[in-house]
């Protein structure tokens, strides 16, 4: 059985999935609060596009059922990664705190 390969692939909303969205050419040098604020804003938008799918479901109908699953499936995991980086990031703050030089 012979597989086809993926040729193409755009940062949009295509078929009910939602592409991550494509970091800058630059490269790392943007730091960290610039790649934060981009995740956020990723799981934010993830977000938008699950509540849209469930109030598209709600008025139309679920004709879709999966597809919107999935989309507040992603959104779920974009949420929880957040708050984990989120805990994380406090943890080591409260660390740095009880430093004593």
């Amino acid at each position: 059985m012979a597989t086809a390969p993926i040729t193409s692939f755009s940062p949009e909303i295509k078929g009910g999935i939602v592409a991550p969205i494509q970091e800058s050419p630059q490269g790392p040098s943007g730091g960290f609060a610039d790649m934060l604020k981009t995740k956020i804003m990723e799981v934010d938008r993830l977000q938008h596009v699950a509540d849209d799918a469930m109030s598209e479901g709600a008025v139309n109908g679920a004709t879709n059922i999966h597809e919107t699953m999935i989309q507040l499936e992603e959104a779920d995991l974009g949420m929880r990664m957040m708050l984990k980086v989120r805990d994380k990031a406090l943890s080591a703050y409260q660390e740095i705190m009880r430093m004593q030089f």
